[in-house]
């Protein structure tokens, strides 16, 4: 089964499916946003809002762990991601898609794994699976590449930032993708995101930087996103054979407490 995580903005993927049902799940985390199980190129999707209806969660109080637990018990190993961006490259500007293949964590009170009594040491070469990152690239007119920023939000970032994270790097700044994709690896699922940009990032931009700006840009660009991962949803290959698959697989050390197992 596949996953999208998203906003609002392409929740219209879902009117595309068939035989839609909607589930609310309890995780040893709390409580699920309602996700939506459709049928979509003979393939089941499950669409979860990240910030739950109404946009009801900052991304600093999002309960990323309960997103992805719920979405692992469903059924879903795969997930394609959608994030709202400011860049930090005057070549990729408002209403490009980038496809990242890296990024760093600038995250600081976020629960960011499952394995508190565990020691687990997931390795993340390649923080985003790849074949995910195929289907998005082919599906698209993505920039195909780039560093994500995962800041803690909800402000945003200052100008000085902004200049460290582009000289340590960074393509895009953002602020939900983080600890998602650790999350996903830490269960062996695939997960890749495609990143809107919105703005140019603090000092980039030519002024001040407001909410409304992101918002437009998403609305704007919401048909094409929508369209772009409808596309490579039918690219996904059926057989899993990436390095998210094996994960855990010399990750442990000892045999501390278990949390639930999935």
């Amino acid at each position: 089964m596949i996953g999208i995580i998203g906003g609002t903005g392409i929740y219209e993927i879902v009117e595309m499916g068939e035989e839609v049902e909607n589930k609310v799940l309890q995780t040893p985390y709390g409580e699920s946003p309602e996700i939506s199980l459709f049928k979509l190129h003979g393939k089941t999707i499950a669409f979860m809002p990240r910030h739950a209806k109404g946009h009801a969660n900052p991304p600093h109080m999002i309960n990323y762990r309960a997103n992805i637990y719920a979405l692992k018990k469903i059924g879903v190993d795969s997930i394609i991601a959608t994030n709202a961006v400011g860049s930090l490259d005057l070549s990729i500007g408002p209403g490009d898609f980038v496809v990242p293949d890296d990024f760093m964590d600038f995250t600081r009170a976020r629960n960011g794994t499952f394995y508190d009594s565990r020691t687990v040491h997931v390795d993340v070469t390649e923080p985003y699976c790849p074949n995910l990152r195929q289907a998005l690239i082919s599906a698209g007119n993505v920039v195909d590449g780039g560093v994500y920023v995962c800041t803690e939000g909800p402000r945003f970032e200052t100008p000085a930032e902004v200049r460290m994270f582009q000289k340590l790097g960074g393509t895009v700044v953002g602020m939900t993708g983080l600890p998602e994709a650790v999350l996903a690896r830490e269960l062996e699922m695939c997960y890749a995101s495609i990143c809107t940009v919105s703005n140019y990032a603090a000092s980039i931009s030519p002024g001040k930087l407001t909410i409304d700006e992101v918002f437009q840009i998403v609305e704007d660009k919401r048909k094409e996103l929508t369209a772009t991962i409808a596309d490579a949803l039918a690219k996904v290959p059926s057989k899993r054979d990436c390095v998210c698959t094996e994960a855990l697989n010399g990750a442990e050390i000892g045999n501390g407490g278990d949390s639930e197992d999935l």
